[in-house]
């Protein structure tokens, strides 16, 4: 079954260009692996030029675009990619699947001549690249579809969009996919409510990031101090929450010209439901790397005298501050890993913890003072075209950045299941 958006686009999508922008769940590449793409294979078959599939990158097309496909069609209609070769069978053709995140992409895409491609994320491309599958699009049938999630108003896409060049546009809401499930779709709403992911995720427009980031966090996400650690008579803790932490894990930011060294611990309650920062460290005088070793030692024991601590995650970026901390834990004989941060993309991390706060599924100790300022004061970059978070040394970024690091491996298992 189709939605009226979906049958919409099957009717009318008949332009050089045919781009559906907005609302993410509500519909818009479920139609193109469905329908759009095996037609558009079958329409042009036989005529000169090249089949393309680009994406972020290969990885995201296979996640987005080909294996659901597959599952759709079975592997002898839809192939695997072969990667040396950056190509893929679909419907007995030949597809070119590229990334084009990265200017370095434009080199793959020079000198083809291309009679269709399809975009996937595309908001997320580099405009170099874009910009050459233009001028590859060279035959007088050559189509684009492609789809993606809106971002500022400023963003390259929406002004080619407004250009008047040769498009067909949607614009789609999560309301346009009727055959969601109206328990998800709530629990969504929810969690992006009263921020600017409200704006572009739910409503599918293009929209401003300015302002504090972290407007949903308030009092509703603090645990009073004394709260926290009331113990009834028998030496049990009182606190819902501090009765189901299973462990913590720790998270190290290193500190720059500007900015300052951090340690954020943080638990998980149990079945990964809840997330509360427990103890905070923050150095903002310039020490010596014997003394960063000190500090931390000192944390760690701290935060192993009450928890259970199961990892330690620190920036990637001081390989040797990274060794001599984990010298000091071995010379002090405490039982516990340090590892690289994966430092994902920092607003993936942004949407992470705005997430969790909507849903009431993360808090704060109110001891943990400097990632609560932290929070209250974070600030979209006025002077900037993309969604950045302020980081000039105004502001501090550094506890914001220890606590995403001591959480990084739980996110997907916990957007996963507080949608179910």
């Amino acid at each position: 079954m189709l939605t009226s958006k979906q049958r919409e686009f099957i009717k009318e999508a008949r332009r050089r260009w045919n781009i559906k922008i907005g609302a993410t769940r509500s519909g818009k590449t479920w139609l193109d692996f469905n329908y759009r793409i095996p037609a558009k294979t079958r329409e042009l078959s036989g005529l000169d030029g090249l089949y393309v599939i680009m994406g972020v990158t290969q990885q995201t097309v296979e996640r987005n675009v080909l294996r659901p496909m597959r599952d759709v069609y079975g592997e002898d209609l839809v192939g695997m990619i072969q990667t040396g070769r950056n190509t893929v069978k679909l419907f007995g053709e030949t597809y070119f699947v590229l990334g084009a995140e990265k200017i370095s992409s434009l080199a793959k895409v020079q000198g083809m001549s291309i009679k269709y491609c399809y975009g996937d994320e595309m908001v997320r491309w580099n405009q170099e690249v874009f910009a050459m599958v233009q001028s590859r699009l060279d035959k007088t049938y050559s189509c684009f579809d492609g789809t993606g999630n809106p971002e500022g108003p400023n963003h390259w896409l929406k002004k080619f969009l407004d250009s008047g060049a040769d498009v067909f546009h949607q614009r789609y809401t999560i309301d346009d996919n009727n055959y969601l499930d109206p328990v998800f779709v709530a629990n969504l709403k929810r969690e992006y409510a009263g921020t600017v992911y409200y704006d572009r995720y739910i409503l599918g427009l293009w929209a401003m990031a300015e302002g504090r980031i972290y407007k949903v966090f308030g009092p509703q996400n603090k645990i009073p101090h004394v709260s926290w650690y009331e113990q009834d008579e028998y030496g049990n803790w009182k606190h819902p929450l501090r009765k189901n932490v299973m462990y913590v894990q720790i998270g190290v930011d290193f500190g720059g010209t500007k900015s300052s060294h951090a340690f954020n611990a943080t638990a998980v309650t149990r079945n990964f439901k809840e997330l509360i920062t427990v103890k905070e460290k923050r150095i903002t005088k310039e020490i010596t790397p014997e003394e960063l070793d000190r500090a931390f030692i000192d944390f760690v024991k701290e935060v192993m005298d009450e928890y259970k601590v199961i990892g330690i995650r620190a920036d990637s970026a001081e390989q040797v501050l990274i060794r001599g901390l984990k010298m000091a834990l071995i010379k002090h004989q405490l039982p516990v890993s340090i590892d690289n941060a994966t430092k994902g993309v920092i607003n993936d991390r942004i949407r992470f913890y705005i997430s969790m706060m909507n849903r009431m599924k993360y808090f704060i100790v109110d001891s943990c003072k400097e990632t609560i300022e932290a929070y209250e004061t974070a600030v979209w970059d006025s002077d900037s075209q993309e969604d950045e978070r302020l980081d000039d040394g105004t502001t501090n970024i550094d506890n914001l950045d220890a606590q995403e690091y001591s959480t990084e491996p739980w996110h997907k298992t916990m957007i996963d299941l507080s949608r179910r």
